[in-house]
């Protein structure tokens, strides 16, 4: 029975993701992104970058994925 509930729960996400997102939670999901784009550059540069610089990428890179999936899973509820 808990296998039914737990599919309910990913077929309601699976849908969610699917419809459409409202205006500006699809300009917030852009800079999200951009955040992880300048977050992975920073850390996968070739070169030897100070730490600080190598967490606050890292910083960055969490916030942006985050952003990015919350603002995906938001609809109207029009």
């Amino acid at each position: 029975m808990k296998s039914k509930v737990y599919f309910d729960k990913l077929a309601s996400v699976l849908e969610r993701v699917q419809i459409d997102t409202p205006p500006f939670f699809k300009k917030l999901r852009l800079i999200g992104l951009v955040a992880v784009t300048i977050g992975t550059t920073i850390l996968m540069a070739p070169i030897t970058i100070p730490a600080a610089l190598t967490t606050i990428a890292g910083y960055v890179l969490l916030g942006g994925t985050v952003i990015t999936a919350v603002s995906q899973v938001t609809i109207n509820e029009e």
